[in-house]
């Protein structure tokens, strides 16, 4: 039997919140690297790891990116559009966090494809395996 779903969680309505804060200061140009930097200082030692060596990544490979934070996740863009972002687990108590693509991101494979990839740890492999999903991402 269904039950009755009283609306967003206490921590959905903070990132709604959130969001619009990011907007105005997106707005006010505001919202970029010392944000997303600022989000991943703040997280736990758990997804700290794995934050820190997507944006170091991303720097690297993809210095044309710029980023932002996106309803409090880092995020990265092309031309001003989000392609992806990291969902850090600590944010809303999940098992895992996860890197998720927008649908400007260039993942298209047939009718099907995956636009969410749960990070466990980062490591040697997880990095070249990620490398090549925001390569193919951003075109």
């Amino acid at each position: 039997m269904a039950t009755r779903h009283d609306g967003l969680s206490a921590d959905e309505k903070a990132a709604v919140k959130q969001a619009a804060a990011e907007r105005r200061r997106s707005s006010a140009g505001k919202n970029g690297e010392a944000d997303v930097l600022a989000v991943i200082a703040g997280m736990d030692e758990h997804d700290r790891p794995i934050a820190e060596g997507l944006h170091a990544l991303v720097q690297r490979e993809l210095p044309e990116l710029t980023c932002k934070t996106w309803y409090g996740f880092p995020a990265y863009c092309k031309d001003g559009k989000t392609v992806f972002f990291y969902q850090f687990a600590g944010k809303f108590k999940t098992r895992y966090g996860h890197l998720g693509f927008q649908d400007v991101a260039q993942l298209d494979d047939g009718a099907l494809w995956p636009t969410a990839f749960a990070i466990l740890e980062w490591n040697d492999e997880v990095e070249a395996r990620v490398a090549d999903l925001i390569k193919r991402a951003v075109g």
